[in-house]
């Protein structure tokens, strides 16, 4: 398995939708809860991830691909 596919499987977990990716992130939704309050928690916890200001990616955080113990820390609840 790779770190992108381990990673979205731990966000799945979560309960974010992941979306398909090729690329050194995902792209991640949580229903329940605001991205950009997401973004800022996990900021509070020197966990950086993307979060766009436009109409139709505003929920949704775009998050790299690191090394296991980035994407653990990503996922930590």
């Amino acid at each position: 398995m790779s770190a992108r596919e381990g990673l979205a499987l731990a966000l799945e977990d979560l309960g974010f939708e992941v979306l398909p990716s090729q690329a050194n992130f995902v792209f991640a939704l949580h229903r329940q809860h605001d991205a950009a309050m997401l973004a800022a928690r996990l900021r509070e916890h020197a966990v950086l991830v993307r979060h766009f200001r436009q109409a139709r990616i505003e929920q949704y955080l775009r998050i790299s691909v690191g090394t296991p113990a980035q994407c653990d820390a990503c996922c930590r609840p």
